[in-house]
């Protein structure tokens, strides 16, 4: 592709990798030293006491982010995929039961689930923020739903206060993955809080991070006891906590250690700092791409608040008459690192096309006469084939000099939309005569 960009204007318009962004400084350092001389690196036991829920550090974090998000409880886990299964735990999901979420996310989603034999329900999104859209939901809606796992993609708020609002006329419960979502707001309401469990991600690439680690959140106290039971052998305490009910109560090893609290600390404080440059330099890509014909940036919904997670850029092939990939590839060699979709939806795994989860014979499946077909959200399979151009801001130090070099890129791209058009066509007949 280098030999026939040169077409475009010869050397590319960004000529060095970007700068990498670096949240990691003095106080994380400072902090991480603290728990070394402290010779704790993990407070937990598994048993009961108060070290069952974890050592300073972990309970400090755990407060810091009550106050930050103000709710009553907060659990910390070693991931956000640890605190999806928590959740599921939590709310008594149970083999056959059903989950409706959305197609386009990481696979973690949907297999939190699973283990517990939960049967997942693929609910179409809507074109515009992708997240789900509630009149699918209510379509999808049975008499075994158990709850709505909803995602808050890219860093802006799905519907929340609708999916709620249709939880609570179904008696069923609304759980967010929020990990690409932090201090994204819907109706003045942080994203997270708005359902019966938020879970939270603090893996290397978010927006804060200590490597690996989640966060839950909750108003619900016997939600909170479930999940901390759930996240440190919880089996041991059935009986000291008297716990009605112990189902889902199974030992798992879902524990946050001493240092990874002290690094996510830090970084809760310095938060609205980290998401700054990212906001202002999506803004700017967004504010310049507005005008050009064809290409549609990330919306922000009326009374909302995006964090950009991922810059998704919708691109009209039938307006530009071009391939979404072409124009992806040429933005790839100006040097603006970008890729064409995001990801399959979901109900393409294996798991679900060969409908093999837990047990050879197909378990839970073995529960639903559910099946996983191409075609079934057609939103999310337009959006990934052909509309979709995502960017990812949170690997770069997005300075001002940078956005412009990207804007650039952007502009540069789209003005020799043309010539790349032609050079398509080229590449197709190159293919036919084989």
């Amino acid at each position: 592709m280098t030999s026939e960009l040169a077409i475009l204007g010869g050397a590319p318009e960004i000529t060095e990798p970007l700068p990498a962004y670096r949240s990691i400084g003095a106080r994380e350092t400072a902090a991480v030293a603290a728990v070394m001389e402290s010779g704790c690196l993990s407070g937990f036991f598994g048993s009961p006491g108060p070290a069952f829920y974890g050592g300073p550090r972990v309970q400090a974090l755990e407060a810091a982010w009550r106050d930050t998000y103000g709710v009553a409880h907060a659990i910390s886990v070693n991931s956000n995929t640890s605190g999806l299964v928590a959740a599921m735990g939590a709310i008594g999901l149970s083999p056959g039961d059903e989950v409706i979420l959305p197609p386009y996310s990481m696979s973690a989603t949907a297999m939190a689930p699973l283990f517990y034999g939960g049967i997942p329900v693929f609910a179409d999104i809507e074109p515009v923020t992708f997240g789900l859209d509630p009149d699918r939901v209510r379509e999808a809606i049975t008499q075994r739903t158990k709850a709505i796992l909803v995602v808050n993609l890219f860093g802006h708020p799905a519907r929340l206060a609708e999916l709620r609002g249709i939880a609570d006329e179904h008696g069923i419960h609304l759980v967010e993955d929020n990990a690409q979502a932090p201090f994204a707001r819907e109706n003045n309401r942080l994203a997270g809080t708005v359902g019966d469990i938020g879970v939270f991600s603090l893996n290397y690439h978010k927006h804060i991070h200590s490597g690996e680690g989640g966060v839950c959140v909750t108003n619900d106290d016997d939600l909170a006891e479930r999940m901390a039971l759930i996240r440190n052998h919880g089996e041991n305490l059935v009986e000291t906590l008297d716990i009605a009910d112990a189902s889902n109560l199974l030992g798992l090893n879902l524990r946050m250690t001493e240092l990874s609290a002290a690094v996510a600390t830090v970084q809760l404080e310095d938060m609205e700092h980290h998401l700054a440059a990212r906001e202002r330099a999506c803004e700017a890509l967004s504010a310049a791409v507005t005008p050009l014909d064809g290409l549609t940036p990330p919306v922000v919904r009326a009374g909302s608040r995006h964090n950009y997670y991922c810059w998704a850029l919708r691109f009209n092939d039938e307006e530009l008459g071009l391939s979404r990939d072409l124009f992806s590839e040429a933005l790839n060699a100006e040097g603006f690192p970008n890729r064409a979709g995001y990801l399959p939806p979901l109900y393409t795994l294996p798991v679900f096309t060969r409908r093999q989860a837990i047990g050879r014979d197909g378990f839970p499946f073995t529960l639903t006469e559910r099946r996983y077909e191409p075609g079934l959200c057609p939103v999310v399979e337009e959006i990934e084939d052909r509309r979709m151009v995502l960017f990812p801001p949170c690997p770069y130090d997005l300075s001002p000099e940078i956005t412009e070099l990207l804007t650039s890129a952007i502009r540069k791209v789209h003005a020799a939309i043309p010539v790349l058009r032609n050079l398509e066509a080229e590449r197709g007949r190159a293919r036919a005569a084989g």
